[in-house]
């Protein structure tokens, strides 16, 4: 028999009085007071254990913010982005000038029905991690395949900084040639500094080793910068995790957007990512800090031996008929022989102030020269 049955019998039965009861049970007169009412009004039910939880929490977030945190989480996740209790909680800051513990949002979430357990998942505690000490010091670059409205297959090129997970190049193409890479690392290094350092894979873009030795566009044009290339061990995507990574992000957001229908409308797409990834979207692993920040907080690493040079600016042609280009310096064309067996060859002019390198989209270096500002026809050297 419980000790709420033996108080109602002692009063009811046995014909004691409250205050006798509360004595000879230790228990304060107001508690049995409390029991016979219950008895009373209910019966036996009132004789059953009720929760002490209080009725209200001074601490208990308002239903006004709990709403705002179930329309971020909506929002973010409708547009592909993270949409974590650590973003809910920088974009409520954001909002408000303040917002509450990580730990509440990530409780409202569960009750709401957002988070789906996974008690089998690798714990964060577990990972073994490596990170670059300073900007540039490293980029992760590397290819991943996307498909057009009507299904045609094209590569991105992504490449972020090891350091800030800035994203300092994300670039479409319909196939991706070794001079495409040469390319997109002058256009990203001439706004973001050359990297000391390159880490890629085994792609055949990035390394000819594999191919019975040589070496690709990228391998020269990084020996010739005096930068450090180097290439993940084959089949082990691990380490170039970051960028990896990153294809999982952009690929999620992609797949909220309508199709693109070109090339040219999936590079808008891309651009605007690039735009709100680097400038807006807080990063977990930068302590919610954005890239740029991160980016701009410490000096920027150099390569090791760089020769230091002008402007880079990137220019594509293709060879006329009589074996020259065009490249436009100083407001003056000037003519540059390549040699009529190359006619028609399309090319990659890496400018950088009067130094001129033509490459082809193999990744063929098929002349390199100081332009001649005083002469507008730059023939070969015999």
């Amino acid at each position: 028999m419980s000790l709420a049955r033996l108080v109602v019998t002692a009063v009811f039965l046995e014909g004691r009085t409250k205050s006798e009861v509360a004595r000879d049970y230790g228990l304060s007169r107001r508690w049995v007071h409390e029991l016979v009412r219950r008895y009373e009004a209910e019966g036996e039910p009132g004789l059953q254990p009720r929760s002490r939880r209080p009725r209200g929490s001074p601490q208990r977030i308002s239903e006004d913010l709990e709403q705002d945190i179930v329309e971020l989480r909506k929002h973010l996740s409708d547009e592909g982005l993270d949409a974590g209790a650590h973003t809910i909680s920088f974009h409520l800051e954001r909002r408000h000038g303040s917002a509450p513990a990580v730990s509440t949002i990530w409780r409202v979430l569960s009750r709401r029905g957002f988070v789906t357990p996974q008690p089998h998942k690798r714990p964060r505690s577990s990972f073994v991690r490596f990170e670059a000490e300073m900007p540039n010091e490293r980029w992760q670059a590397d290819t991943t395949h996307w498909h057009l409205a009507d299904g045609t297959d094209v590569e991105i090129m992504n490449a972020i900084d090891d350091h800030s997970r800035l994203l300092v190049a994300s670039v479409a193409r319909p196939t991706f040639k070794a001079a495409d890479v040469v390319a997109v690392f002058h256009d990203a290094a001439s706004r973001h500094g050359l990297p000391s350092a390159l880490l890629t894979d085994n792609g055949a873009v990035f390394t000819a080793a594999p191919r019975g030795g040589g070496r690709c566009a990228i391998e020269l044009e990084c020996d010739r910068l005096g930068i450090r290339l180097v290439h993940s061990r084959p089949y082990h995507p691990q380490t170039c995790g970051k960028v990896e990574r990153f294809h999982q992000t952009l690929k999620r957001w992609l797949a909220k957007r309508p199709a693109a229908a070109d090339v040219g409308a999936l590079q808008r797409e891309l651009d605007r990512f690039r735009t709100y990834y680097n400038d807006e979207r807080p990063h977990r692993a930068l302590g919610r800090r954005t890239p740029v920040e991160a980016f701009a907080a410490r000096p920027r690493a150099t390569p090791s031996g760089l020769k230091l040079l002008g402007h880079t600016r990137i220019r594509r042609d293709r060879i006329d008929g009589s074996g020259a280009v065009t490249l436009r310096h100083d407001s003056r064309l000037h003519h540059i022989k390549i040699g009529r067996r190359f006619a028609g060859t399309r090319v990659v002019m890496l400018v950088a102030g009067l130094d001129v390198r033509i490459v082809s989209e193999d990744g063929e270096l098929l002349r390199e020269l100081e332009l001649d500002p005083s002469k507008g026809y730059q023939p070969l050297k015999r």
